[in-house]
């Protein structure tokens, strides 16, 4: 069936302010699918109260609305479109996770479709209600001949007790209709159950759970699937998690294709899963369905079926390049599979299952040490912020480079002096696990447990503890070599398996360096391999790359050849002139998707500009890794050696670290030191800006007032500082994000306990000593400067009083009570310093103001966390326009800035503390937001601005 001609204008409806368990992969989704529908002449509208988002930037659509997610918001929009004579004619709630689908199944019910005539596409409500209501979908199920979990839904506590005598521990609670498997768990004795029973009640919208057996310890897997209209069904690809049932998918260390499942029973789930989404429902698009095998038995039984895309299908199309968003989209609007041509190759039809021949390894990216006192063991409700993807030509390479790309200062799995070697703490992490339970595997490994033990106690598929265990045997027959005698296949082997140089360096107890130079000696070389949905059967058109080292080349020590020239080598570099962008890695609390907008608007800016773009990223979430975007995709860690063998390759005429926060930002001394040119704001000012005393002195002579401070490197130099500077006191590490390790101390007690903390966790780092500014009212500023003139884009004030890290504050723009003499202290301030640090492109600059004197907290010379707010609350390009100044395209009095002010916009923190039930909510110098919201309001008499300003002493801790 060709596209559905009455339908004329969509709206999309996104998923809101990221909180854990529901993340950026909807954003990409959401993006995809405007994209994709407005490519037919359909209008699209979207609403999303994210602004962080590209999602909700003007390029993905004709028409964002900055609205909360309520039912009134879109009753608002219909009435908008019906007033202006082009009333919406469908909406696709698909694409916004389980907050979009909850939205228009209310919408549904209060009858708000059927009065504006509004048709529901990708989804059959139906469907959604049969896999939501867990009752239901048991019933579906076992009327479908599918095995499922014993058990009932009760929706009393009287019934919950009952379904529990009958089914016997342990057992499992999975409340309905929430997200991220919030409420759930697994109940092993009869004493834990009364408790677990009434959180799950509590968690539940409609008040009801699903009591059924455990199959803890069984192995899980997923399958991606698109379906069309005419029931045409395919298979996008398998994933396995490499933990066993018993953490949720989204906390799950996930690998495709699946590396254990036997033909015959990837046969059967296949068939499994066309049954169950032919007997839920006839709708058209993407839905992934999850398996439980046992082990012993190979019995299947059907977890849970999410008839839209998700963060597996996010996931799925980065790993095989078919962009599963975008024909889901298409066929909502009416398209068949057999009428679409796969984007990827341009000529094949899209009615095809993808061929990978590499393997994608998916590890999740944990925050614990944000919330303090949190339960930080692994079980059904997902406690992860983010995400990292590696691809490799086999698992030990893929598994190596997504623990490169995490940032937890690891250098991959192992091999590099972090074991933990306790035997009775080794136990306990793998009989219990939590966020580091890979790298104790190998740990075990390497002190000696026994296999049997290390299975028995983590119930993971032997073949993946193989593969570490393999790890472990090829590092003892390293260390049995110096460098001068390694034999270089023995090398190439390691590099084959995922090692980075820093790794083997570290194993032969030499410098990097050492090792780099050895394997350009040998022609141990990476070359780039095509990530096109076919195996190579086909041409790809999208520019799409990971590296790997091939057996092709020979060792030799003759003069090494470009890389293009290499066999087996897919990226050819073109004589156009380029720019790298390099991204920010996982999502995590302190930088999150706002720097993945920046990215993406630099990245399409220095297009216009005339540059071939190429992109280095890792996270399989966000817009910036879909091929879409850049002129070329390298989806490698942001980590040095793989950064630098790019650009080494590709010869680009410089690389933007602004963009991609502090992840971007680290890379930049190096890149300076290797000659290679940073575009924008130099390294110089970059380190001058994060170097607290040469920063201070840089004030002083600018007669810019700023708190008094010092810097010290052990405790005993803190306690007489703080004698100098007075309490209270603000103490923290240099070249940190998200204000990590931050702390308002009071007293020398806790200024010692807090200076030993530091040295703990960053030994060798510089500590800083700011007096703290009791009850002063926080502001910042973000600005564009092209080393000579300054445009500031917009001054924000803080709700909270200074304190509570930026990040956590509401933020009013403009400012609500500021006078004019602080205005134009801030005004002055600011432009001084991103001259005097010779700014080029975006600067942040935090103020505290007490007795109306402006002083400086801190500056940062890239883009920041706020930016994105103030693009979506003024409706200008700022990243656009920074990027063109960055590449010395444009000055900035070549702009005609026209900000759209009315009223004030407020940027909303989001927490998601529900997943952390332990942990107090109290906010500080150290950021705990996992995302935002942004609210607009006509004038300072709104009652929604009036309930946080009063509240806005609350939370306030130290």
């Amino acid at each position: 069936m060709p596209k559905n001609s009455n339908i004329r204008s969509v709206l999309i409806i996104g998923s809101g302010p990221i909180v854990i368990g529901q993340a950026c992969e909807f954003d990409y989704a959401g993006s995809q699918a405007a994209r994709s529908i407005r490519e037919e002449g359909i209008e699209v509208s979207l609403i999303n109260s994210n602004p962080a988002t590209i999602m909700t930037d003007p390029i993905n659509a004709d028409h964002v609305y900055l609205l909360p997610l309520e039912k009134k918001s879109i009753v608002e929009i219909l009435k908008k479109h019906q007033e202006m004579g082009r009333p919406i004619d469908a909406v696709l709630p698909t694409m916004g996770g389980q907050t979009a689908l909850n939205l228009a199944i209310d919408c549904d019910k209060a009858g708000i479709w059927k009065k504006y005539n509004v048709q529901i596409i990708g989804v059959d409500i139906k469907a959604i209600e049969t896999t939501e209501d867990r009752e239901k979908f048991r019933l579906l199920m076992l009327e479908l001949g599918a095995g499922v979990c014993k058990g009932r839904t009760a929706r009393s506590f009287l019934e919950g007790k009952e379904i529990a005598q009958e089914i016997g521990f342990p057992l499992v609670i999975r409340p309905s209709f929430t997200l991220g498997g919030t409420g759930g768990g697994f109940v092993n004795r009869p004493e834990d159950f009364d408790k677990a029973l009434t959180a799950g009640l509590h968690a539940s919208p409609v008040h009801e759970v699903l009591v059924e057996q455990s199959v803890m310890g069984w192995k899980e897997y997923e399958l991606e699937l698109l379906r069309d209209n005419n029931g045409n069904f395919i298979i996008i690809c398998s994933i396995e998690n490499f933990d066993p049932m018993g953490i949720h998918t989204g906390d799950s260390i996930t690998v495709a294709p699946a590396m254990t499942l036997p033909d015959t029973l990837y046969q059967k789930m296949r068939d499994l899963a066309i049954r169950v989404m032919s007997g839920i429902g006839q709708f058209a698009g993407g839905c992934n369905i999850q398996f439980s095998v046992n082990p012993q038995t190979d019995d299947i039984i059907v977890i849970e079926v999410n008839p839209r895309v998700s963060r597996s299908s996010a996931l799925a199309s980065k790993a095989t390049g078919y962009p599963i968003a975008k024909i889901a989209a298409k066929m909502s609007v009416g398209y068949n599979l057999d009428e679409l041509i796969n984007p990827i190759t341009g000529t094949t039809s899209a009615f095809f299952e993808p061929a990978i021949d590499y393997v994608i390894v998916k590890v999740p990216r944990w925050n614990f040490d944000k919330f303090p006192g949190a339960d930080r063991s692994l079980g059904l409700q997902m406690k992860s912020v983010g995400e990292t993807m590696g691809i490799g030509r086999n698992f030990q390479e893929a598994l190596q480079k997504a623990c490169q790309s995490l940032e937890i200062r690891r250098n991959g799995l192992g091999a590099d002096g972090h074991e933990l070697t306790d035997r009775a703490a080794l136990t306990e992490s793998l009989q219990h696990p939590s966020w580091n339970r890979l790298f104790h595997i190998y740990d075990a490994f390497k002190a000696g447990m026994s296999f049997r033990t290390i299975q028995q106690l983590t119930k993971i598929d032997p073949w993946f503890l193989h593969q570490i265990e393999e790890l472990i045997e090829l590092e003892r027959e390293i260390q049995k070599y110096d460098l001068d005698d390694i034999p270089p296949e023995l090398l190439r082997t390691a590099k084959q398996k995922g090692y980075a140089d820093r790794q083997l360096a570290h194993l032969l107890q030499v410098k990097e360096s050492k090792i780099y130079n050895y394997r350009q000696e040998h022609n141990i070389r990476r070359v780039y391999k095509c990530v096109d949905t076919c195996a190579a059967e086909f041409e790809a058109k999208t520019p799409y790359y990971y590296s790997t080292f091939n057996n092709q080349l020979p060792i030799t020590n003759d003069r090494p050849e470009p890389v293009s020239d290499l066999p087996g080598n897919e990226s050819i570099r073109s004589n156009r002139k380029k720019v790298v962008v390099l991204g920010s890695g996982p999502n995590r609390i302190g930088q999150g998707i706002e720097f993945d907008y920046s990215c993406v608007h630099g990245v399409l800016a220095a297009k216009e500009a005339g540059y071939e773009t190429i992109m280095i990223n890792c996270n399989p979430e966000t817009v910036s890794t879909d091929p879409d975007i850049a002129d070329k995709l390298y989806f490698e860690p942001v980590f040095w050696e793989h950064v630098h063998a790019i650009i080494m390759h590709e010869q680009p005429e410089g690389v933007i670290v602004q963009l991609g926060g502090q992840t971007a930002l680290k890379m930049a001394e190096k890149l300076t030191r290797y000659g290679i040119k940073i575009i924008g704001t130099s390294w110089e000012a970059l380190d001058l800006a994060e170097d607290r005393g040469h920063f201070s002195e840089m004030l002083k002579t600018l007669d810019i007032p700023y708190p008094k401070f010092g810097t010290v490197r052990e405790s005993e130099g803190a306690l007489e500082l703080s004698r100098e500077l007075g309490f209270p006191l603000l103490v923290r590490p240099s070249y940190v994000l998200g204000g990590q390790n931050m702390k308002i101390v009071i007293n020398e007690n806790e200024l010692e306990q807090h200076v030993m903390k530091i040295l703990e966790d960053i030994p060798d780092n510089n500590i800083l000593l700011d007096h703290f500014l009791e009850n002063a009212i926080e502001a910042e500023a973000d600005a564009i400067c092209d080393g000579e003139d300054v445009y500031i884009i917009g001054i924000m004030e803080h709700i909270e009083p200074a304190g509570i890290h930026s990040g956590d504050s509401y933020a009013v723009l403009p400012t609500f009570d500021l006078s004019e003499n602080v205005i134009r202290q801030i005004e002055e301030h600011t432009k001084k310093i991103a001259v005097a640090l010779k700014t080029v492109g975006l600067i942040n600059i935090q103020f505290a103001i007490k007795n109306e004197v402006v002083y400086i907290i801190e500056a940062n010379p890239r883009a920041s966390r706020t930016v994105p707010f103030i693009c979506k609350a003024y409706q200008e390009p700022y990243v656009n326009y920074a990027t063109k100044v960055m590449l010395g395209d444009k000055k900035v009095k070549d702009f005609d800035f026209k900000p759209v002010k009315k009223g004030y916009a407020i940027k909303i923190p989001v927490f998601s503390f529900s997943k952390f039930p332990n942990v107090n909510k109290e906010l500080g110098p150290e950021m705990k937001s996992t995302g935002e919201g942004i609210y607009f309001i006509d004038d300072l008499t709104d009652d929604y601005f009036q309930k946080v300003y009063s509240e806005r002493n609350l939370y306030l801790s130290r």
